[in-house]
């Protein structure tokens, strides 16, 4: 970079003044360009746990569906293998360990939520399943 001189009207400006100013501006303006701000950042996690508090209680929603539907699939299961024990052998009560086995009717039974399935099941009569995730019972009508 070389001195230059400007003569304008009987002026005479150092054009080398002027460009050493601003390239020092602009490495200046450089360097605090870098990076976030604190402002900038605190938006970022305030919109991201907006979006979590949105988010968690859907979650839990289908969660929630996810296992009442599990719960009911195996009160169905068992509604049938029972029904198919009473055709069977004409009675109108069975209890639970003639129906669960991997030779009997229904093969397992795996709980989902920590649920509990009656021990004995009664021709016609509703199934009622408790303690689903400890908070909420089920019943299944067959």
């Amino acid at each position: 970079m070389g001195l230059n001189w400007l003569i304008a009207g009987g002026v005479v400006v150092s054009v080398f003044i002027i460009q050493i100013h601003t390239k020092e501006y602009s490495m200046n303006r450089k360097n605090t360009s870098k990076g976030f701000t604190l402002v900038e950042i605190m938006i970022v996690v305030v919109i991201i746990g907006l979006l979590a508090a949105m988010a968690i209680p859907a979650f839990q929603k289908v969660r929630q569906a996810s296992q009442d539907k599990a719960v009911l699939n195996n009160a169905r299961q068992l509604s049938g293998g029972a029904d198919q024990y009473f055709l069977e052998y004409g009675v109108s009560t069975v209890a639970q360990t003639n129906l669960v086995g991997a030779s009997n009717y229904v093969k397992a039974l795996n709980t989902v939520a920590g649920e509990t399935y009656p021990a004995n099941f009664t021709q016609g009569q509703t199934i009622t399943i408790t303690g689903v995730a400890a908070a909420r019972t089920i019943t299944f009508a067959p």
